[in-house]
């Protein structure tokens, strides 16, 4: 048996329509795994590029929009990346930014992860990937909700697994580095801030989205079965400098 493929299995990828989510679902796909991909915006861009995948509206506004979603089929991989981000000074963040963040980035993704969790126990397995951020350990500027939601991901991801790992559901997360994205075109086109990133980061170069996608199947797959509550930097060094 391959310890790194998923072939049989059905992985349900939330912000799967671009960026990040979209190459998880892709190299999801790529090692065998039926992909549901799950967003608020069109998904089928993403779908047409996997062999085996479906699309599933859902809009993580609303916290609980997953609830039913693991009721009435098996999913045996969760991978949560949908989120958001807002920025202003922390002097003048307003309440409704914070609670968009908030809501999407970290009360979502632990209601996802518990309805997973509701259909997954009896069974004995699962796999959970919740996607992190380097701001999980730092603080960055002007993004308090973002920073706490991420922070809260690292550590909801190790409760879960605390609770989980004995019986059969891995729980564990990916913090990435500065991504080659959408998110990250304004740095990259600016000069002085692409300069002083890539000084920082000891690989010299950003990262790729398949660069996170490819930790993604390693954590899903037989091969990542003893390792749980881990927060896995996929940074370039960023971290270690």
């Amino acid at each position: 048996m391959n310890p790194f493929s998923l072939e049989g299995q059905t992985a349900l990828v939330t912000g799967a329509n671009t960026g990040i989510g979209q190459a998880i679902a892709i190299a999801m796909g790529d090692a065998g795994a039926h992909v549901i991909c799950a967003g608020r915006s069109s998904c089928e861009g993403t779908v047409g590029m996997i062999k085996s995948a479906e699309s599933l509206p859902l809009d993580f506004a609303d916290p609980m929009a997953a609830k039913d979603t693991f009721a009435d089929r098996q999913i045996d991989i969760l991978v949560n990346n949908a989120g958001i981000i807002r920025r202003d000074d922390s002097v003048d963040f307003a309440e409704s930014d914070w609670d968009d963040v908030m809501d999407v980035n970290l009360k979502a993704a632990f209601f996802t992860c518990q309805a997973f969790a509701k259909a997954a126990l009896p069974r004995g397995t699962g796999k959970i990937v919740n996607i992190a951020s380097l701001l999980s350990f730092q603080g960055g500027i002007r993004v308090p909700s973002y920073t706490a939601s991420k922070h809260g991901i690292a550590g909801l991801t190790k409760i879960m697994a605390n609770e989980w790992a004995a019986k059969g559901i891995n729980v564990n997360a990916i913090a990435p580095g500065y991504i080659e994205t959408n998110n990250t075109e304004a740095l990259r086109a600016d000069p002085d801030r692409n300069k002083a990133i890539l000084d920082r980061i000891p690989a010299g170069r950003w990262g790729q989205a398949n660069d996170i996608a490819q930790t993604a199947v390693f954590l899903a797959a037989p091969a990542a079965n003893y390792i749980h509550g881990a927060v896995l930097n996929v940074d370039g060094g960023w971290l270690a400098r």
